[in-house]
């Protein structure tokens, strides 16, 4: 490479290692086989769970989840939708292209945590005290509602 010559790693040729490290990236690593172990590895920092049930209570946009009590950091707020979206938990479609804005919507598989979220209420209804009780819509709903219009 001469000096001044910028050229972008996209521009390069691939070798064995680089499409080794692209395909590392992109692909979830888990501690173990454990079935638990692995959800918790996608899901178990203490933010996409609740992006999750804002999802379910039908928040999309960045600035309604920006607006749930538990406040999260922009910064935490952006990681974790992009890794929710990269592991198929949500998709994201455009609302506005000039300035971008997008919103958010459960996938099936993103569908499918609501018992574990209904199951987690439950047991912090009954093991945390002095928490509200989930409205009963939440607690009967089952994963093909929320892909509902």
């Amino acid at each position: 490479m001469v000096a001044g010559d910028l050229r972008f790693a996209s521009d390069m040729p691939k070798t064995a290692y680089t499409a080794a490290m692209e395909t590392r990236a992109l692909t979830p690593q888990f501690r173990s086989q454990c079935p638990i172990a692995a959800a918790l590895d996608l899901l178990g920092d203490k933010w996409s769970l609740i992006l999750v049930r804002d999802l379910i209570v039908r928040k999309r946009r960045y600035k309604d989840f920006q607006s749930s009590p538990e406040g999260i950091p922009t910064n935490i707020l952006a990681d974790r939708l992009r890794r929710l979206e990269g592991h198929g938990i949500v998709i994201r479609r455009a609302y506005q292209t000039n300035p971008p804005r997008h919103e958010y919507f459960l996938t099936q598989k993103g569908a499918d945590l609501l018992p574990v979220l209904q199951h987690l209420a439950r047991w912090g209804q009954k093991h945390i005290p002095r928490r509200w009780t989930p409205p009963e819509w939440f607690m009967a709903a089952a994963p093909d509602d929320l892909l509902k219009p």
